[in-house]
């Protein structure tokens, strides 16, 4: 597998393997073997799967006191997938990364704890799962208003399908001390 850094300390591109002929393909969606610790050295424990329409806008989710690593990748469709760095040490606190992939990229994000996280689909509808280092705490959720004018990410589509749990989150700089995450 390849892996390439990206501008937030412990967001990565994936690359894994494909073995193809003319039946196909066959590729390894995790090793931990071969992921530990290059990825990450904590094992998932939680396998999600979301089926979401054009248009879906979901996010921008972490934990507080447990929070999550996540191992995204896109079975079907396209995406625009987005890391925001909430770990209020970080020298790119406040800052983004994101990128617009889906199933014919072969790729996965590797989002590390600490980090909010959301997409919405550019696809008439996306297949998308995440692969999480903790289990996940209806109690423990936060969030980030997907569009925080501070962030200023660039969502590519113009009037989104967002929940109203999501619609509420605060922005960044509203957040109190005991919202972020818990390391």
């Amino acid at each position: 597998m390849d892996i390439e850094r990206t501008n937030i300390e412990g967001i990565l591109i994936v690359r894994p393997k494909f073995y193809e002929d003319d039946r196909g393909y066959f590729t390894e969606l995790y090793s931990q073997r071969g992921y530990s610790p290059l990825v990450s050295d904590k094992e998932s424990v939680q396998f999600n799967y979301s089926h979401s329409s054009k248009n879906v806008l979901r996010g921008l989710h972490y934990q507080i006191s447990r929070p999550q690593g996540k191992l995204v990748q896109v079975l079907k469709g396209k995406i625009f997938d987005v890391g925001v760095d909430i770990r209020k040490d970080s020298p790119t606190f406040g800052e983004h990364f994101s990128l617009v992939f889906g199933n014919e990229d072969r790729i996965q994000i590797y989002f590390p704890p600490g980090i909010a996280h959301g997409f919405c689909v550019l696809s008439e509808y996306a297949d998308v799962t995440y692969q999480c280092t903790d289990y996940y705490y209806p109690d423990d959720e936060g969030g980030v208003l997907w569009n925080d004018p501070d962030l200023n990410i660039k969502w590519p589509i113009d009037d989104p399908l967002v929940s109203e749990k999501d619609q509420i989150f605060k922005k960044l700089s509203e957040l109190d001390e005991k919202e972020y995450p818990i390391f």
